[in-house]
C-alpha cells in the first residue's frame, strides 16, 4: 500500500542523534514491559513509534522525560542520554529535564484557566519570563508556532477548555513550546481528534520539526508515514526494527514488521 509521504527520504534522517538509548529495560513490579531497547533519535526530525496496543511504545516514550518515575512499581534499567548527558543521573534536576523535554498527551488537557494563562504557566514556574511584556511575547510566539494565534488572538482571556478539540490540542502544543524545549514527546496526539483537526496537527508537526526533535507514538501507520522521517516498530516490549520511514514501510527486514504493516496482525 502506498502511504508514503513525498518528502520522506532516507537522506532526511542523516542527522546527529539527540536522544540515545542503550539496553533500556522497564519493569512494572514483576512485569517486564520493555526489553533491551536501543535506538538513536536524530535531532530536528520526527521519529514515529508504531506497534500494537500494549507493545511498550508509550512506556518507552515516558522514559525519555522520566514520567515513569511517578509510578511506584516502575523500575528502569539501561541508559538514556540527551546530548550525551545521562538523564537518569541522580544529580540531574528532573524539573529541568521536563522543561527540555515537553509532552503532549493523547487527550487535549488544557488547564481550566484562560488561553493566556495556559501558555504562561510553564514560563512562570520555571522563572523564564521577568516581566509582563516578556510573558506577552512568549504567548504570541508560542501560539504562532502552534498555528493557533490568528484563531484566538482576540480571546486570550477565554477559558482554554472553551476551544474545540483540535484547538485545545494546539493550545497544549503551545504550552509545551512556551518553556523552550528541545524535544517534544507526543503520545497519540490525534487519537481524540476528527480528520480535519488531525490534518492540521500533522501539518504543524511538519512545521515544528525544523526547530524541535519530535517523537510521536501513533496507532496510525498512515500518520507515521506522513509525518516521520524515522520509524521504530515495537512488539511485545521489544524494539523489532527501526530505520528510515520509507525503508520500514516498503522494505522491512523483519517478518513481524511486514506482518504488522500489511495488517496480518495488530
Amino acid at each position: 500500500m502506498d502511504i508514503m509521504a513525498d518528502n520522506v527520504t532516507s537522506a532526511t534522517i542523516e542527522r546527529k542523534p539527540k536522544v540515545v538509548a542503550r539496553d533500556v529495560n522497564v519493569y512494572y513490579g514483576e512485569k517486564h514491559a520493555l526489553k533491551g531497547v536501543s535506538i538513536d533519535i536524530p535531532e530536528k526530525s520526527v521519529t514515529a513509534f508504531i506497534g500494537p496496543s500494549g507493545c511498550g511504545k508509550s512506556t518507552f516514550l515516558r522514559c525519555i522525560n522520566r514520567m515513569n518515575d511517578t509510578i511506584s512499581t516502575a523500575r528502569i534499567e539501561g541508559k538514556i542520554e540527551i546530548d550525551g548527558k545521562d538523564i537518569y543521573d541522580p544529580a540531574l534536576d528532573v524539573v529541568q529535564l521536563r522543561a527540555r523535554v515537553g509532552m503532549v498527551f493523547q487527550k487535549p488537557n488544557p488547564f481550566p484557566k484562560s488561553i493566556y494563562e495556559n501558555v504562561v504557566y510553564g514560563p512562570r514556574i520555571h522563572g523564564i519570563a521577568r516581566s509582563k511584556s516578556d510573558l506577552d511575547e512568549i504567548v504570541v510566539s508560542s501560539l504562532q508556532k502552534a498555528g493557533l494565534y490568528e484563531e484566538v488572538k482576540d480571546r486570550l482571556d477565554d477559558s482554554g477548555t472553551s476551544l474545540s478539540g483540535g484547538q485545545q490540542q494546539r493550545l497544549c502544543i503551545a504550552r509545551a513550546i512556551a518553556v523552550g524545549p528541545e524535544v517534544i514527546l507526543m503520545d497519540e496526539p490525534c487519537s481524540a481528534l476528527d480528520p480535519i483537526a488531525t490534518a492540521r496537527i500533522e501539518e504543524l508537526i511538519d512545521e515544528l520539526r525544523s526547530n524541535f526533535t519530535i517523537i510521536i507514538v501513533t496507532h496510525s501507520m498512515q500518520q507515521a508515514a506522513r509525518v516521520s522521517q524515522k520509524t521504530a516498530f515495537f512488539h511485545l516490549g521489544v524494539l523489532v526494527e527501526e530505520g528510515p520511514t520509507d525503508q520500514i514501510f516498503t522494505k522491512p527486514r523483519d517478518k513481524r514488521t511486514q506482518d504488522y504493516i500489511t495488517g496480518r496482525f495488530g
